[in-house]
């Protein structure tokens, strides 16, 4: 495997490399971190949402950090989304801290200065992003 020169993409090549599914992992941390946001799923068929909707969040995560062909604009969509569903905007937002944080822990010794640079930039990014009122 060939290692990206995005820090972003890097990561999740790095992550994919120890993890065949990082659908639990970052659930498991989002309802330790936010009890609340597990009440927001069914209990029948959640699985498969959570594995969705973790998908199309890392597809928007790597064009929102990339060259921005549209699929970030998923997350402009998703707020609006959500807003309706009443997820609070900070919950929506701190989804994408709950990923980095995942794979951070997953990648141990190889999240590197620049991954973590990468990853606040985009944090900070995606949370002006997200925060413009739907």
């Amino acid at each position: 495997m060939n290692a990206s020169s995005s820090p972003i993409e890097n990561s999740f090549e790095l992550a994919a490399a120890r993890c065949a599914d990082l659908t639990p992992l970052v659930y498991r941390r989002l309802f330790e971190q936010h009890p609340e946001a597990q009440t927001m799923f069914r209990s029948q068929g959640s699985e498969l949402v959570k594995g969705s909707m973790l998908a199309l969040t890392i597809e928007a995560i790597l064009d929102f950090a990339g060259e921005r062909r549209g699929h970030f604009r998923l997350i402009a969509c998703e707020v609006a989304s959500h807003d309706g569903y009443g997820t609070p905007r900070e919950l929506f937002i701190a989804f994408f801290s709950v990923i980095r944080d995942t794979l951070r822990d997953l990648l141990g010794d190889d999240w590197s200065p620049d991954i973590a640079q990468a990853w606040d930039q985009l944090l900070v990014e995606i949370g002006a992003f997200a925060a413009i009122p739907a």
